[in-house]
Order: C-alpha cells, then structure tokens, then sequence
C-alpha cells in the first residue's frame, strides 16, 4: 500500500491512508485478533458476518 504525500500536506496523506486501511478491513482485523475468542464463538461470529452480508445483498435487490 503506498500514500504518495504532495506539497507537504500530510494530513490529506493520512486521510487517505486511513480510508484505504478501513476500506481493506484492517482496523477490524485488529479489533477481532485483540483478544483470544473459543472457536465456538468464532463460528458465531463468523456465521453472523455471512448472515449480515446476506441480508445485506439482499436489500440490493429488493
């Protein structure tokens, strides 16, 4: 991943960055490994985000 900073305007470079870090699911990558969740909760969740997707593909087309 690169952020190219232009006329030392830093703050739009970190802007950037951080849209692109959210946009690839890294803050909630880190949020979800800060702690050891049993694999039974970890099938949970992960049925939860598949159903949410669902629903949510769902909604498009209707």
């Amino acid at each position: 991943m690169k952020v190219v900073v232009q006329d030392n305007q830093i703050e739009k470079a970190i802007r950037d960055l951080k849209k692109k870090l959210t946009k690839e699911g890294f803050f909630s990558e880190i949020k979800d490994r800060r702690f050891y969740d049993k694999p039974s909760v970890q099938k949970k969740k992960k049925a939860a985000k598949a159903a949410k997707r669902r629903r949510k593909r769902m909604r498009k087309f209707n």
